[in-house]
């Protein structure tokens, strides 16, 4: 009779990630569609390393092959092969962001390049275009689109105009409070602190693990939250980048939370209960002075933290790096 009870109870016990979507909004942080087709996520994220990632799969291949046809057919006569490139680069991303909302009832996170990480002109005028891509798919760019920025001064600013024209914006590469402050006060739409790779440095610098109540990236994003929360802020913070299921269950309440699908696919074979970590009630109780940053203040307060220069600087390396090798799987076809 006991063995059949806790039999009966073990059966009752929902998977950790239907426990997380209870309290959080789960996104998959992947380009591989039948990831998402299978954890059936809100939304889904996108970057320049997911898609190039994808781009390799055989399955996928249709998608870059539609957008190097289609750059090239709508080439104007005096078009260079650069500007043929980066129409099929942008019409690439955007191929696979209307596949991904095909499942997803949510948003997509698409990725402006990184080479604009420092360019406000040039990022306004490739987030409108990336928008124009979307929108001739007959997608509503208001509700189903975010548009995804380096968390640099100028990624924020221009993020700050594309709010006003109604493209939403997604900061990412976010590793310090002082990049937090300045999109909430820029009005951004959603921040996306890396969680994972705040854990990396430290591991790195400090020579030892993190219990995940301590991790130093899951200490981050709950500062923010509270922050955000405290003052009324709207934007709202999506954890990423996560090394391992215990920081995700650390920041449970989170507004949303983008997993890749190792962990989603760990989540669901785990059973057991959740209790929420972050709520708005909890946040009122944070004793942090509100703080306003202008670029000085902004840029003084970034370069005192070691970690957030350091992983912000690599992050965009590392995101340019993929699209220069999808710039050569494009150019092969062009």
């Amino acid at each position: 009779m006991g063995a059949l009870l806790l039999l009966e109870s073990r059966t009752l016990l929902m998977s950790l990630l239907d426990e997380l979507a209870k309290l959080t909004v789960i996104v998959a942080d992947t380009g591989d569609i039948e990831s998402i087709k299978k954890f059936q996520p809100t939304d889904a994220t996108t970057n320049p390393s997911l898609i190039y990632a994808a781009s390799q799969m055989p399955q996928y291949a249709h998608l870059v092959d539609e957008a190097v046809a289609a750059a090239k057919a709508h080439a104007k006569p005096d078009a260079t092969e650069a500007d043929i490139l980066a129409d099929a680069l942008d019409r690439t991303f955007v191929n696979f962001g209307v596949e991904i909302l095909k499942l997803v009832p949510g948003k997509v996170s698409t990725e402006l390049d990184a080479r604009l990480s420092f360019d406000i002109e040039g990022s306004i005028s490739r987030a409108n275009r990336i928008a124009e891509l979307y929108r001739e798919a007959g997608i509503d760019v208001g509700e189903r689109l975010l548009v995804k920025l380096a968390s640099t001064w100028e990624g924020i600013k221009a993020a700050e105009v594309l709010e006003k024209q109604g493209i939403h914006c997604n900061l990412t590469l976010l590793f310090s409070f002082a990049q937090a402050v300045a999109c909430a006060e820029a009005d951004c739409t959603l921040i996306s602190p890396f969680v994972g790779r705040i854990l990396d440095w430290y591991k790195k610098a400090e020579g030892k693990d993190f219990a995940p109540q301590d991790d130093p990236g899951v200490l981050s994003v709950t500062q923010i939250y509270h922050y955000y929360k405290k003052y009324g802020y709207k934007t709202v913070v999506m954890g990423a980048s996560f090394r391992n299921t215990g920081e995700i269950i650390e920041l449970a309440g989170c507004d949303k939370l983008t997993i890749g699908p190792k962990l989603l696919e760990e989540l669901a074979a785990s059973q057991g209960t959740i209790v929420p970590r972050l709520t708005v009630d909890g946040a009122q109780g944070f004793s942090q002075p509100q703080i306003h940053l202008d670029e000085k203040g902004f840029r003084w307060m970034l370069n005192q933290d070691a970690m957030a220069t350091e992983k912000l600087a690599e992050g965009i390396r590392s995101f340019t790096s993929d699209i220069i090798k999808l710039e050569k799987v494009i150019k092969g076809k062009l």
